[in-house]
């Protein structure tokens, strides 16, 4: 863990209890006398250095040591436009696609998404907070939803599409904001929509699951 996220971070003297707590001293195996850092969400390009004081059975209790304004995010800005699939499949992606610096996923219902699945951002944000402290990470990603490519499409024009066809995707393509497909791929109606848009592949012969693409396309433009 790279620093810890808290809401009192920046006070003076902060106690942790709790699961922190018990995560910090039986798990990370601190003492007193260690030094931490800790960001909080409202002020997260802050980075605040804390020595441990004390430690007892129920709590933590630190002292601020020094604080200054420091970054971590990625060169570049992607925007995934992702159709929706199985949120468990989802949530395996998330920690890494916020690891390398996805700005942003749009989850899309397409035609052939399957309509019974439920987003739940607020987990998602947990997932991609426990990513960010972990990497180091300080630009939180952002969630939202469409209710069809089309209504997408209209408001972004510049999306590129990943799909069969015979452009690949070379090492120096640059763009922010990306489509690509639920399990099944687009339908024809959708493929129809599409048609004006850029349209790309990756140099492999293999059929790749959505999150499989997701995660190829991200790390492909990003890294």
């Amino acid at each position: 863990m790279i620093y810890i996220l808290h809401d009192n971070a920046g006070e003076e003297t902060i106690h942790i209890k709790g699961e922190l707590h018990k995560y910090l001293i039986k798990v990370r195996r601190h003492q007193e006398g260690d030094e931490l850092l800790f960001r909080t969400k409202q002020k997260i390009q802050t980075l605040y250095h804390y020595k441990i004081d004390s430690v007892d059975g129920r709590t933590l209790t630190l002292s601020l040591v020094s604080s200054k304004i420091k970054e971590v995010k990625s060169h570049k800005e992607l925007h995934l436009a992702w159709c929706v699939i199985d949120v468990k499949s989802i949530e395996k992606v998330l920690p890494s696609l916020c690891e390398i610096g996805v700005s942003k996923i749009t989850f899309i219902l397409c035609e052939r998404s399957q309509k019974n699945f439920k987003l739940d951002f607020k987990r998602f944000e947990r997932i991609a907070e426990a990513s960010m402290q972990q990497s180091g990470r300080t630009s939180i990603m952002e969630f939202d939803t469409y209710k069809n490519i089309s209504t997408f499409i209209q408001e972004f024009p510049d999306t590129k599409v990943f799909d069969f066809t015979e452009n690949i995707l070379s090492g120096e393509s640059d763009f922010k904001r990306v489509l690509i497909g639920c399990e099944g791929g687009f339908s024809k109606n959708e493929k129809e929509l599409l048609k004006t848009q850029e349209v790309f592949r990756l140099d492999s012969p293999m059929v790749l699951r959505s999150e499989s693409a997701v995660m190829a396309v991200a790390s492909k433009i990003l890294l």
